[in-house]
């Protein structure tokens, strides 16, 4: 980056702390101004999203009957906790923001953290926030729409202005941001201890038709638990994002583990007893055959105060996408700053201290992405490259414990469960594919590795006339946005 231009923005902020007389100067890095309760609320909130509202169904399709059904929402429970247990060990390790992308960096070095962040940044990241926000705007416009289905130009047009909202607040202010996400957090486990509650007002009044015979099923195959794990992941997606932000966060050797350990099982139990309620009213012939099983379940045990559902369910939805492009646009920084991403994505603003630029990359690209976006497809795709780099990561921790045995480890898990984590990645990526092959897996594959490309001529070649391209354009845009590189601090 030319020295003048950086020279320049120094003295335009300068110049803005000259008249307010000087007050307190913050370096231009990120700051810690994420605690526990944050914390939590950030975890919670964006693992409650849209996938208890949408996933109950596609989960219910592949185990056929009501017993099997909460087995396999359980049992994504239990294994959102053993893979977070390994992320919490990675997390007090390396304390870096990024997440996964940190951890893959230091296992395996360039090549396979390029591969991560060129699969996560560039499609992962950003089409989880264009599902999120189109389910968002499917619960929003259906009101409106009574009878129908709300137009589609309608719903993705509402997506859009929630992504730019949510990328603008993220952009003005991490404490801002932070707010937010904890009102929105509040606000999801308000309407599911309203669902829990109605539920079990019904079994008492003595409601369990629908659990006799919880069990009778057709046999379950190998690939279908893999289908209907896929989809309860789905829901509980969300576990690793404190890891991707942990430079903001205050004290992480504290506040990672116990965030983690109080979010996790409360979201579990939560899961459990909100599917147990879903049960309690409808059939699974209904379940499946509803497009909107929280909107059922209201209406059949709420009304007439049954409108709150759809609310708190928009609520919860556009809560989780707040959460989501928080710690997304991390991972773009993270990238950059390591120089696996164009430099701007690395910059700071020098008024809000966010990672804008980064975060306005992710808004953009979800933007794009709900232009043709199918949710349930978008969901097997998602999943698909998340347990790939999922099991990367836990034989990472694996393979560190070999390799980087002098790194001071203050959570240590024991190494059955990286292991455990690693079996179960292989499994959840090879089972849905030999059950139901889908070219969606051959081009996920195909766009992973094509990344390798990019990677030798942009990271390893450097090949000059891009940066000779490159660099007008970050100048300005680093003007434009007013931002910076980030200080180092030692």
């Amino acid at each position: 980056m030319d020295e003048d231009i950086i020279k320049r923005m120094d003295c335009q902020t300068n110049s803005k702390q000259d008249v307010k007389g000087k007050q307190n100067i913050k370096a231009t890095v990120l700051q810690k101004d994420v605690g526990l309760f944050s914390g939590v609320c950030l975890i919670v909130g964006t693992m409650i999203g849209s996938g208890i509202f949408i996933s109950p169904s596609s989960v219910l399709l592949y185990t056929g009957a009501v017993g099997p059904c909460l087995l396999i929402w359980t049992a994504c429970g239990i294994l959102a906790m053993l893979d977070a247990l390994c992320l919490l060990e990675l997390g007090t390790m390396i304390t870096k923001s990024g997440g996964e992308y940190s951890y893959l960096l230091e296992a395996y070095g360039s090549i396979v953290a390029f591969l991560y962040t060129w699969t996560n940044a560039i499609v992962q990241k950003p089409s989880g926030l264009a599902v999120i926000t189109l389910s968002f705007a499917t619960y929003a416009s259906t009101p409106f729409y009574p009878g129908c289905t709300p137009p589609v130009v309608v719903t993705k047009c509402l997506a859009a202005a929630a992504i730019v909202v949510i990328t603008g607040v993220n952009c003005f202010s991490v404490k801002l941001a932070s707010y937010v996400q904890n009102f929105f957090t509040a606000a999801k486990l308000f309407i599911i201890a309203v669902i829990v509650g109605g539920g079990m007002v019904m079994l008492a009044q003595g409601k369990t038709e629908n659990f006799s015979n919880a069990f009778d099923s057709p046999s379950l195959s190998a690939g279908a638990i893999g289908l209907a794990c896929y989809s309860g992941m789905w829901a509980y997606a969300g576990w690793d994002q404190l890891n991707c932000i942990i430079e903001e966060l205050k004290n992480p050797h504290r506040n990672l583990p116990l965030a983690i350990l109080i979010a996790i099982p409360l979201v579990s139990v939560c899961y459990v007893m909100v599917n147990v309620s879903y049960f309690t009213v409808m059939t699974v012939t209904e379940v499946l055959g509803s497009p909107a099983v929280a909107v059922t379940f209201g209406d059949r045990v709420l009304y007439p105060l049954s409108w709150i559902v759809p609310l708190f369910v928009v609520f919860s939805t556009i809560g989780a996408a707040n959460g989501g492009s928080f710690a997304s646009g991390r991972l773009a920084y993270a990238s950059a700053r390591e120089g696996h991403m164009v430099q701007v994505l690395s910059y700071i603003s020098l008024r809000h201290y966010t990672p804008s630029p980064a975060l306005m990359f992710n808004g953009f690209l979800a933007m794009c992405l709900i232009i043709p976006a199918d949710i349930y497809s978008l969901i097997n795709y998602i999943s698909f490259a998340q347990w790939m780099f999922s099991g990367l990561t836990s034989l990472g921790l694996i393979v560190m414990r070999f390799t980087k045995k002098e790194i001071h480890r203050p959570f240590k898990v024991p190494i059955i469960i990286p292991a455990l984590m690693v079996l179960v990645s292989c499994y959840l990526v090879l089972a849905p594919i030999l059950h139901e092959p889908a070219l969606e897996y051959l081009y996920c594959t195909i766009f992973i590795f094509s990344g390798l490309i990019f990677y030798y001529f942009l990271i390893y070649r450097k090949v000059k006339w891009v940066n000779s391209l490159m660099r007008p354009v970050t100048m300005h845009l680093q003007l434009l946005l007013e931002v910076a590189p980030p200080q180092k601090i030692e």
